[in-house]
């Protein structure tokens, strides 16, 4: 009978509901056209261009290669994505070894403290490593006549920055892992270093690759920690910041903003490519690996664990300590006075409220679209080639760094002969421009809860007569809340402290915290940017926070089910 039904909902639903399924397909895939396509297509036109809107062909290719300072840049930010990836992915490895085959004491809290850098913006730690190795830092005389403006000074930075990205993965890498394969490595004789190199780092492979893609992509794309503590080591993402608001110099803009695309558009097919090579992890029969007893690996798996969390909670309490002294390192008294905004550059409080709004209208008009588009995808029949196009669509964000997306935004919707010109440095455009920016990532997030519903649902739905709006609010939609509020909480952290896409089109009217940051930095208001910045970790922290409690609070009262499953 299930069967029978499940063919009649995908074979002949109601017409008016098929009616209303492709509406909403190929509305949803519209509008990611216009958030996401159109955009980076008006990059591509506009470096044919010159400057008076006349096609040059490749010229302006030419003038980017032939110009030393572009190319200098480019050389700089491979040299310096190379060199943070070697760093960032023996730690994170390291860091994820220690939670996941440790039974060692404090793993929960180890674990937040590495995820914290998730919190603050790419500046935080750049602020942080010049109050530490500044000209005026406390540690300046480590460096030994050295200066932390330059190459070591935004590895640092980068490396604090993107750890939390690379643990995320690897911890997921090794979760996955049988457990009869380490036993059957003890009965075989193999030691501890072999059953490491033979079972659990080809385990994960594809988790140390994905990790790398990912480090080598944000540094690369990165412009907050070159912007401080760079110095005279310029790299591409500053340099296309000062083509397209300083000299106004669209068409080599747009060449160096496809130029930051390339690095991305290879890992993204480098990942799918490794993708398509893993094999399973776990099968059917698979024993989930549990760590035993042993002290002095766990002793071990502590200490490590303390000296990579030891610099990560300087980077980031050192910023928010600063925020409160009064004159770093000579007045070490306490004040409020960096957190009166209204007296220094960068829009005062109102670009701290601005970026809560933005934040909350991204949480809440994002989470809804990614779920409506992630329902499209997996759960109706109608549209087949809309459904197509809105999974491309889904999976593009994950190939275009912030950046040049703030490139697309700034060619496309300012062109005057643009109808929808009048958005321009508006709250609605920063929005969408902040919810294509990191819909893959929500995108899949509620697809892996959809598929986890049988789709005897919609079958039971459909031979009773029920469409399909009314089982997604009763049954769908109830059953992947804590997906949803998932995606919420990922949304206004990350529209509370991204910076790349968004400096190209936040208006003066219309600042926003982590742009004033950039603004007090440059006009040496350096305690005032700190204190700017642990506002937007604190404001992170306790949004997450609370969505995370009600997540709990709805769980208990509308998914007992679980429990008792």
């Amino acid at each position: 009978m299930l069967s029978r039904a499940l063919n009649g909902w995908r074979a002949a639903p109601a017409c008016g509901e098929r009616r209303a399924a492709a509406a909403l397909v190929w509305t949803l895939t519209a509008l990611l056209a216009l958030a996401l396509g159109l955009p980076l297509l008006f990059i591509f036109g506009k470096s044919v261009l010159d400057m008076d809107g006349g096609f040059v062909g490749l010229a302006n290719f030419a003038q980017v290669l032939d110009s030393p300072g572009l190319m200098r840049a480019a050389r700089h930010s491979l040299w310096l994505a190379l060199t943070v990836t070697a760093l960032v992915l023996p730690l994170a490895f390291a860091f994820a070894w220690g939670l996941s085959r440790s039974r060692v004491w404090g793993r929960g809290v180890f674990r937040q403290i590495a995820l914290s850098p998730l919190l603050a913006p790419s500046l935080m730690p750049a602020i942080s490593l010049v109050y530490l190795f500044g000209n005026q830092g406390l540690l300046k005389s480590w460096l030994d006549g050295g200066s932390v403006y330059g190459f070591w000074g935004v590895v640092l930075g980068e490396a604090f920055y993107t750890f939390p990205h690379a643990l995320l993965i690897l911890l997921t890498a090794l979760s996955a892992s049988d457990a009869r394969l380490y036993e059957a490595g003890r009965a075989l004789g193999a030691g501890a270093l072999r059953r490491f190199l033979t079972i659990t780092l080809p385990g994960a492979r594809y988790g140390l690759v994905s990790a790398g893609l990912v480090v080598f992509t944000l540094v690369i794309t990165d412009f907050g920690v070159p912007k401080v503590v760079g110095g005279d080591y310029n790299v591409l993402a500053v340099e296309a910041f000062k083509q397209v608001v300083g000299q106004q110099h669209f068409p080599r803009g747009a060449v160096v903003g496809l130029m930051l695309l390339l690095p991305a558009v290879f890992s993204f097919f480098i990942e799918r490519r490794m993708a398509r090579r893993q094999q399973a992890a776990l099968g059917a029969r698979a024993v989930p690996f549990s760590p035993g007893r042993a002290p002095w690996r766990d002793l071990a798996a502590w200490l490590l664990l303390a000296a990579i969390s030891l610099p990560l909670l300087a980077l980031l309490g050192v910023g928010v300590v600063a925020s409160f002294i009064k004159y770093w390192p000579y007045d070490l008294s306490l004040t409020l006075a960096h957190y009166q905004f209204d007296s220094v550059d960068g829009g005062g409080w109102s670009a701290y409220f601005n970026s809560l709004k933005l934040a909350c209208i991204t949480a809440g008009a994002g989470s809804l679209l990614v779920f409506a588009g992630a329902y499209a995808c997996e759960k109706l029949p109608a549209a087949p080639l809309g459904r197509a196009l809105l999974r491309f669509f889904a999976m593009l964000p994950m190939a275009v760094p912030g950046l040049v997306l703030g490139l697309g935004y700034v060619f496309f919707f300012n062109h005057p002969d643009n109808p929808l010109h009048g958005l321009y440095g508006g709250m609605t455009l920063m929005a969408a421009c902040t919810i294509a920016h990191f819909y893959t990532t929500g995108h899949l997030t509620m697809s892996t809860a959809l598929k986890q519903l049988d789709g005897e649902f919609e079958a039971v739905a459909a031979s009773l007569k029920v469409p399909f709006w009314v089982t997604l609010r009763r049954v769908t939609l109830p059953v992947c809340l804590p997906a949803l509020l998932d995606v919420m909480r990922y949304l206004f952290v990350s529209a509370m402290t991204t910076l790349s896409a968004l400096i190209f089109i936040a208006s003066p009217d219309n600042s926003l915290a982590a742009v004033a940051i950039v603004t007090m930095d440059d006009a040496g208001d350096t305690a005032a940017a700190a204190a700017m910045a642990t506002l937007i970790a604190l404001s992170s922290a306790g949004v997450s926070l609370l969505l995370l409690g009600l997540e709990r609070v709805l769980t208990r009262r509308g998914q007992g089910w679980r429990g008792r499953a």
